[in-house]
């Protein structure tokens, strides 16, 4: 059976929904930022209010770094996924198309998983 991680609520800095910039329209700027502030109620872990990140909220390690329970490996040319071991998974790095669609077919032979598998257009 493959472990999968546990859902986790997104970490988001206090007031991100207010501001531009930190990132109401910026996807990557809504990281979390500390919260500061003697009344803040998501630094006193208020209910009703966003939780913080906490030790508690990491991943076991056996699941942790692997992507839909495999260890991932970058191949960027079919030599280096001829190298690639039993029980991994392949994350295809930036290559043209022609290259991502021999190493799409070769790794189809040899019954490796590609975690970053998508269409290929035409």
């Amino acid at each position: 059976m493959v472990a999968v991680k546990r859902k986790k609520p997104l970490f988001l800095r206090k007031d991100w929904h207010k501001k531009v910039k930190l990132g109401s329209t910026m996807k990557k700027k809504r990281k979390w930022r500390s919260a500061n502030g003697r009344h803040n109620k998501i630094r006193l872990s208020r209910s009703g209010h966003p939780v913080r990140p906490k030790i508690g909220w990491g991943s076991s390690s056996a699941i942790r770094d692997k992507i839909n329970g495999l260890d991932a490996v970058r191949v960027e040319n079919l030599k280096q996924l001829s190298e690639v071991k039993k029980g991994y998974g392949v994350i295809i790095a930036s290559v043209g198309r022609k290259k991502r669609e021999e190493i799409i077919k070769k790794a189809t032979e040899m019954k490796i998983q590609i975690l970053n598998r998508y269409l290929v257009k035409k």
